[in-house]
């Protein structure tokens, strides 16, 4: 199978080859609704081409994921004009390799490709939760006059009756934060991060299906830490303390699929895409081989 040009880490010919790939990478370069800096739909190619200078070795698991086969399909680029054939496309192209049993990690582009990759994970794997890490609420039922804006992904969500956790949000309208009170969204805000436990957040997933999709918006992080992404918030989620999160999370529940979004790469500042080739190459290693959880 042909893929993108350029392929996920620097790996041998056979840890890429489909067939045996445990893992597939599908660059969504999807953005349409941006509303502030543009660039996301650069992210995936920029991830992809830093993910080159990955070392392959991981010290926390003791192996090299990539010997588990990461595979990185073509570009899904959808061709319709209309938002709501668009992201139908990305549903119908994320259904092949989720058929296929491969544990799929989606790189966008803006965060609408979210809901579409929901749906094509519902359908091949039936009763999921969706958990969010994410500075914006996304609970918006139109933005700017989409319904189908980023700023609409997770109130989309929600239209397909799943069950969410949301962490690390410090962002949010009048409204959204009315649908948080009126539905009793479950939430962990970013005010909450220092001192969120282990614990609490196991108490939190314990409220999920055993099934989880994960969709990470890195403008999750703190923009010191991650600035390139296209909405940053003050605050948010560091390094180590976000590893410690997605161990529990691979521990506990089965993550079926995931996306990394909203990287808008930077000339000059290769930082941040980076971090997010990391972030994928550490949730496929946390995926292939689920490690016990931490209590520090």
């Amino acid at each position: 199978m042909t893929g993108h040009p350029v392929p996920f880490a620097d790996l041998d010919p056979g840890e890429r080859d489909y067939s045996t790939a445990r893992s597939v990478i599908l660059p969504v370069p999807y953005e349409r609704t941006t509303c502030w800096e543009k660039g996301t739909r650069q992210g995936p190619d920029a991830i992809l081409r830093a993910s080159h200078h990955l070392e392959l070795w991981d010290d926390e698991l003791g192996l090299e994921i990539s010997s588990q086969g990461i595979a990185t399909l073509p570009d899904l680029d959808p061709r319709h004009e209309e938002q709501g054939e668009a992201l139908d496309e990305i549903r119908v192209g994320a259904l092949a390799p989720m058929r296929d049993g491969k544990f799929v990690v989606a790189l966008g582009g803006e965060h609408s490709i979210t809901p579409p990759l929901v749906a094509a994970a519902k359908e091949v794997h039936g009763e999921i939760g969706v958990l969010q890490f994410d500075a914006h609420a996304d609970l918006r039922d139109s933005y700017q006059g989409s319904p189908y804006s980023h700023g609409c992904a997770m109130r989309r969500i929600l239209d397909l009756e799943l069950p969410t956790l949301a962490v690390g949000i410090r962002s949010l309208s009048t409204p959204e934060a009315r649908l948080v009170r009126q539905r009793n969204l479950p939430v962990i805000w970013g005010r909450e991060l220092p001192g969120l436990t282990a614990e609490r957040f196991e108490a939190e997933l314990s409220e999920l299906p055993d099934r989880v999709y994960l969709t990470f918006d890195v403008d999750y992080f703190d923009p010191g830490f991650l600035p390139a992404t296209g909405t940053p918030v003050p605050g948010g989620g560091d390094w180590y303390s976000t590893l410690g999160l997605l161990r529990l999370l691979f521990a506990v529940k089965e993550v079926v699929a995931m996306d990394v979004v909203e990287v808008r790469p930077t000339p000059g500042l290769h930082a941040s895409e980076f971090i997010a080739a990391n972030l994928a190459y550490k949730c496929l290693g946390y995926s292939a081989t689920p490690p016990a959880p931490s209590r520090r």
